[in-house]
């Protein structure tokens, strides 16, 4: 058995993952997030020790044999977020999150400096790491003065797991401190923001042993004392292995608490101004492109709370048979946007709201405005040089059909869906889990799952939904407007 720990904003998941490389057990934990001020979003690393610890306790509790016969553990998580740590690794604040948007001062400054995307290739986006690292030195003198050690979420799990302090390529591509090229920090850019090599954890690939599984954990798991533990990856390209995506022109759109279009490239191609992130992938030599908007199924939940009901009632309510746009137009800016925009400050909002408007014009509106937000992803790819023949969908909001049909006829792409059984996060980090432990990390390590379903663009509502983006276009300029008033 190979055991993956995904941990989500909203929760950690545990999974089992067999030698076949099926799915034997999965157990979930929640999590809450804390705002505590506008553009802010944190969680406490103590939360996500007692979340991992109880989804695996859970799986020990329904069968203690399979848990016992784990061979390796692989880690996949939230990236993005800073942990800062002091001298005895003891957690000196609240995890800045990867959907907090504080920095932005401090990112606009990084990313005027040419050495940012000259050695990351990436803008240096308010989300990243670095720039909440500027942020407490700017606002938090004398705790930036204790940092003693930065860590990304996944990693602190790492921590609790092994003792070591050690980060891998995928995660560390969102800091705006590694030098995507080379694999390794940059001095220079560590430099820039007042810290050093010394304050981050040795790098190793997502595929390779970073340690191995603390005695007193293996005990309380009746687990093996020393096992290894992956280096693991963020929760995209993560995603990416568990769905088998690693060679170039495949991708997957996910529909998570953010969207994400990703796709694995063959070589590192940066292009910073597309607002693409140009990264490393978890395996060896690999890389990957994505485009990120901030709010995709956390749109669809938001406006769920608003209505009193559930997404998935509000998407059955559309129907099975696809609807042309109406005249209503929702912005999903509810937590500002990245790709392409770049802006923490944009906000959400309707357009269009007539007497006539009922539930399902705005649930229509909904999933129209994050499936546009791809669209200017994709765009932002094409820009960037990437193309994909297809994507396999991916994440909570996938659940959907009718979303995914929308998706396909806004993108203009066939839209892959995997048949029944796990194929994300934190299948992928199972599979990590495995490859460290064996050192295979070839195709035969991570196949793509069987898929159950195409879905192609509907050439009959095709026109409908470009005239509606061009609505949808015009309604963004007023509010970017908006935002900087």
């Amino acid at each position: 058995m190979y055991l993956g720990i995904d941990l989500g904003t909203s929760g950690v998941k545990a999974l089992l993952m067999d030698e076949g490389g099926a799915v034997a057990g999965q157990a979930e934990a929640a999590l809450s997030v804390s705002r505590p001020a506008p553009l802010r979003s944190e969680q406490n690393p103590a939360d996500w020790i007692a979340a991992a610890g109880a989804a695996v306790g859970a799986l020990r509790a329904r069968d203690p044999k399979a848990l016992a016969a784990v061979e390796g553990i692989g880690l996949s998580g939230q990236m993005h977020g800073a942990v800062a740590l002091d001298a005895a690794h003891a957690v000196l604040r609240p995890a800045i999150l990867w959907n907090d948007g504080r920095s932005h001062a401090e990112a606009a400054a990084m990313d005027a400096d040419p050495r940012f995307r000259n050695v990351t290739g990436n803008i240096v986006f308010p989300g990243f790491t670095a720039p909440k690292l500027a942020w407490m030195r700017a606002h938090e003198p004398a705790l930036f003065e204790r940092v003693a050690m930065v860590l990304l979420p996944k990693d602190m799990l790492r921590l609790w797991l092994t003792g070591e302090t050690v980060g891998e390529m995928s995660d560390a591509a969102g800091t705006a401190w590694l030098d995507m090229a080379a694999r390794d920090w940059s001095d220079d850019l560590l430099a820039a923001t007042g810290l050093s090599r010394a304050q981050m954890p040795r790098l190793v690939e997502g595929s390779a042993v970073s340690g191995g599984l603390r005695t007193e954990l293996a005990q309380a798991w009746g687990m093996r004392a020393g096992l290894p533990v992956a280096g693991g990856a963020g929760d995209n390209a993560a995603t990416a292995v568990g769905l088998g995506v690693a060679a170039e022109g495949e991708g997957f759109v996910s529909l998570g608490t953010s969207g994400v279009l990703f796709a694995a490239t063959a070589a590192f191609r940066p292009d910073a101004a597309s607002a693409v992130h140009a990264f490393c992938h978890a395996l060896p030599g690999t890389w990957h492109q994505m485009g990120v908007i901030l709010s995709a199924a956390a749109a669809l939940d938001w406006f769920a709370g608003i209505a009193g009901s559930s997404g998935a009632t509000l998407t059955e309510e559309l129907g099975e048979d696809l609807r042309a746009p109406s005249g209503v137009l929702f912005a999903p800016y509810l937590a500002g946007e990245r790709t392409p925009h770049n802006d923490p400050h944009l906000t959400a909002g309707f357009r269009g709201l007539t007497g006539a408007s009922d539930r399902t014009a705005l649930t229509h509106a909904v999933l129209e405005g994050v499936a546009f937000a791809l669209r200017d992803t994709l765009a932002a790819l094409e820009a960037a040089g990437t193309r994909v023949e297809a994507l396999i969908a991916a994440g909570g909001g996938s659940r959907s059909a009718y979303w995914l049909r929308m998706i396909a006829t806004v993108l203009g792409l066939p839209v892959l869906v995997p048949g029944s059984g796990e194929a994300g996060a934190a299948l992928g980090a199972a599979r990590l889990g495995r490859m460290a432990a064996t050192g295979e990390t070839g195709p035969d390590a991570m196949p793509r799952p069987a898929i159950a379903a195409t879905i192609a663009p509907e050439a009959a509502l095709t026109d409908a939904f470009a005239a509606q983006y061009m609505r949808f276009r015009a309604m963004q300029g007023d509010v970017a407007g908006h935002s900087r008033a």
